[in-house]
């Protein structure tokens, strides 16, 4: 997923979760669906009120699952819809929105049933909304960056860049309860994929109405456990239990209240003041300061998460058209000083790109504050362009009291190490997303969340000079081939090694600099049950309740 806001935590947004792997195919289709952890409820448990206070660290970006692409818009996403399958407690794929579904003996076609289900509004959802939603991601004019999610649906990818038409992608609504799904090659974790909210449906009545739908919770429709009741932008948003859920019944929340609050400090004290029931991950993080004291009392939760926090250069941008200059960038860097001195909750050094939970190459690519090996780098990759100088150089964060200390504490090893002042530039988050986008940066930071446990979907951010989350600018052919021979290879170790050939190409190649691999933490108060935060970083209110 998803890009990560927050440093300890995505999204974009994060802290950082063990990855429960989705075993895919039939047997996760035949689960039934999720019905959440908690007993039936007792008149003492009724009697207390079902509200959930929350803060979120910054506005959404969007409450559009077609155009979520971080954790903060993927919580409120997650809440307010439903996939045709959602992610159960245990970590896998569970119908949901879909009652049943076959799936073909050579696994190229998924045919879903669609269960009797309305939208928020009253209308009812049919398979033509899940048609519609997929199509619309992958119209070029609505410049989804999320669109390469949908590339493993038949002519997908061709209609995503004008070489094929829509009517050609294999998606079909057979009739109101039926979708006819057309893969390109089998995908062991499409069940997995079909949780993820790029793959939700939209309601194509009130969408094609209105383009502003999302936009406010007056207009917002969803199908899921909750729907929108307000939406004060920078200040709060506030969801109310979806009676027109088809699961309703197991939602015991009667109102999420969300603040927005971007300073860590002031959410604890909220949290300490009882305004607020949970602090820091997966929508926020902790102070850094506040973490020893956390954990020495005991009431700090924190788990290992499948994502990696990293450093993007942007390679059209001198002095990072290097491959040298890069290297010696990414190589000075102390991960674990970082680690002992700022972060403090157990995340490991990254000196690769995939996360340890589906991790290709043991022990990594390069060795962690290898100073010696960074200044002889630097040395050869400023003679190289001709230089007895560096240009200014800037790194870019987005606000956060994590990311900005991070920042300034490998502002500092850059510069007594290399001997490079470096800027430090802060913006708000969705500012900071679009100078992303658009290649306003040098150096920019960045998380990743696995959105399925599979290495893919950390290596496919980079394959396309233009992929909707690369930002770096950088391609490589080699690279790109051996994405693709892998979604063709059937045998699992030999694709794992095509996979392992393509992350050493892009370390090779340090279009980006890991620095670390996430876990979550966060405070929470005793009675508050059933929030699901899976091995993903994912947040799930669907099963949550106030004891």
């Amino acid at each position: 997923m998803k890009k990560n806001v927050f440093v300890l935590m995505s999204s974009l947004v994060v802290l950082g979760t063990a990855l429960a792997g989705c075993g895919g195919g039939q047997q996760a289709a035949e689960k039934p669906a999720a019905g959440g952890e908690q007993p039936a409820a007792t008149p003492a448990a009724e009697a207390k009120p079902q509200v959930l206070k929350l803060n979120l660290h910054s506005e959404p970006p969007t409450a559009d699952p077609g155009l979520a692409e971080d954790t903060t818009s993927g919580a409120i996403v997650r809440a307010t819809f439903d996939g045709l399958t959602r992610t159960d407690e245990s970590g896998h794929p569970a119908n949901s929105a879909a009652e049943s579904v076959e799936v073909s003996d050579d696994l190229m076609t998924y045919t879903f049933k669609l269960r009797d289900a309305k939208w928020s509004n009253g209308d009812p959802v049919t398979a033509k909304d899940f048609e519609f939603a997929w199509k619309r991601v992958l119209d070029p004019k609505t410049a989804a960056n999320y669109a390469y999610q949908l590339y493993y649906i038949k002519n997908a990818e061709k209609a995503n860049k004008g070489e094929a038409k829509l009517d050609d992608v294999g998606v079909k609504a057979l009739d109101d309860k039926t979708l006819q799904v057309t893969l390109e090659n089998p995908t062991p974790f499409f069940l997995e994929l079909t949780s993820f909210y790029t793959y939700y449906p939209v309601n194509q009545k009130v969408v094609t109405a209105d383009p502003k739908w999302a936009a406010e919770a007056k207009t917002h429709v969803g199908n899921g456990p909750f729907k929108m009741e307000s939406w004060e932008h920078k200040n709060k948003l506030v969801l109310v239990k979806n009676e027109n859920y088809w699961d309703k019944d197991v939602v015991k929340l009667e109102k999420i209240e969300f603040s927005m609050v971007e300073d860590e400090n002031t959410e604890l004290s909220m949290y300490e003041n009882g305004e607020i029931d949970w602090a820091g991950a997966p929508l926020s993080a902790l102070p850094t300061d506040a973490i020893p004291a956390l954990k020495d009392s005991g009431k700090m939760t924190t788990q290992p998460i499948a994502g990696t926090y990293w450093y993007k250069f942007n390679v059209e941008k001198a002095p990072f058209n290097n491959v040298k200059i890069r290297k010696a960038f990414t190589y000075s860097i102390d991960r674990q000083s970082l680690i002992d001195n700022i972060l403090q909750t157990g995340q490991l050094p990254a000196t690769g790109a995939v996360p340890p939970s589906m991790e290709l190459k043991s022990g990594g690519y390069f060795k962690d504050n290898d100073l010696e090996t960074a200044k002889k780098l630097l040395e050869e990759g400023m003679k190289e362009e001709g230089l007895t100088k560096l240009p200014p150089i800037t790194l870019s964060y987005n606000t956060s009291e994590g990311h900005k200390k991070i920042a300034e504490a490998i502002q500092d090893q850059w510069k007594k190490n290399l001997g490079i002042e470096v800027k430090l530039e802060n913006k708000e988050w969705k500012v900071y997303l679009e100078d992303l986008h658009e290649g306003n940066f040098q150096i920019g930071r960045m998380g990743w969340l696995g959105d399925f446990n599979d290495p893919i979907n950390f290596l496919e951010l980079y394959k396309d000079k233009e992929g909707g989350n690369n930002d770096t600018n950088w391609e490589n052919p080699k690279f790109k081939e051996l994405l693709n021979q892998s979604a063709l290879e059937k045998d699992p170790e030999k694709r794992k090694k095509i996979l392992a050939d393509a992350e050493a190409i892009l370390m090779e190649d340090m279009p980006i600099a890991p620095i670390y691999f996430y876990t979550n933490s966060w405070v929470k108060k005793d009675e508050v049950k059933g929030v699901k935060v899976d091995g993903l970083g994912h947040v799930d209110y669907k099963w949550a309740y106030v004891e």
